[in-house]
């Protein structure tokens, strides 16, 4: 039961979508940026409803959201903690695959709302565009959010934290939030069922500019994987995975 529950539940969040983008792009082009995050945020929210409704996936938002204009580092196990993390930011964007543009929907709002798009098969040539790309978005302002491992990841897999998060507090000077989550436990990565729960996304204390890139890795990792391995404690599944060795 639980697994047509979940095959409702994306076949509704995939229809909303579709529904949504199309039927308020025009409104979202001639509104700008402001509206097109309305309609984002909403559908954001809608999801979480839904889940909640449909497949019994609580979600709760815990810290505090930032404002201003800071860099947001966080994990990412799953689709489901970008709209969390998302329909709670007031000027929200991402550091996103460059593929992604071309993705209907999506990639219309991502362009809307001031996504920054990366090559990541380009090295370091990608590093110095995307910095060059959030520099000169600074000027509009918002929090942009980046996930330092640049993918989705398992709970309790490893995977390297990349220097594009540091590249990018070295650059922009301005705070840095990290974002701890256990979403992954409920809405696994290339699977169809949603699993009831409580999915939580902790925004931590701001780490205030001024680190070497070094340090600002370091403490981030830290960081994150500390409290996302504490959350994922919390709902029952304790994941104990060490942390990637420095140097």
């Amino acid at each position: 039961m639980q697994y047509l529950r979940s095959l409702v539940f994306i076949v509704l969040m995939y229809l909303v979508m579709a529904v949504m983008a199309i039927c308020l792009f025009p409104v979202a082009l001639i509104g700008g940026r402001g509206v097109a995050i309305v309609i984002c945020r909403s559908f954001c929210h809608w999801v979480r409803f839904s889940a909640r409704w449909i497949v019994g996936l609580r979600t709760e938002v815990r810290g505090t959201v930032p404002e201003g204009d800071v860099l947001v580092c966080a994990k990412h196990q799953s689709f489901m903690d970008i709209l969390m993390i998302y329909s709670v930011l007031p000027k929200g964007k991402f550091i996103m695959k460059r593929e992604l543009v071309w993705t209907p929907f999506v990639g219309w709002y991502a362009w809307l709302i001031g996504c920054i798009p990366v090559n990541r098969g380009k090295g370091g040539a990608a590093v110095k565009a995307m910095l060059k790309a959030a520099k000169k978005g600074q000027e509009k302002g918002g929090q942009l959010v980046i996930f330092p491992q640049g993918t989705r990841v398992a709970p309790g897999a490893q995977k390297p934290y990349k220097v594009g998060a540091g590249a990018l507090y070295s650059t922009l000077k301005t705070p840095a939030v990290p974002v701890a989550v256990n979403v992954g436990l409920f809405w696994p990565k290339h699977a169809i069922l949603r699993k009831p729960g409580l999915a939580v996304v902790e925004f931590l204390p701001p780490i205030a500019p001024g680190l070497k890139v070094d340090a600002f890795m370091a403490e981030i990792e830290t960081q994150i994987e500390t409290r996302s391995n504490m959350l994922m404690a919390e709902a029952g599944m304790p994941i104990v995975a060490e942390l990637t060795p420095k140097g």
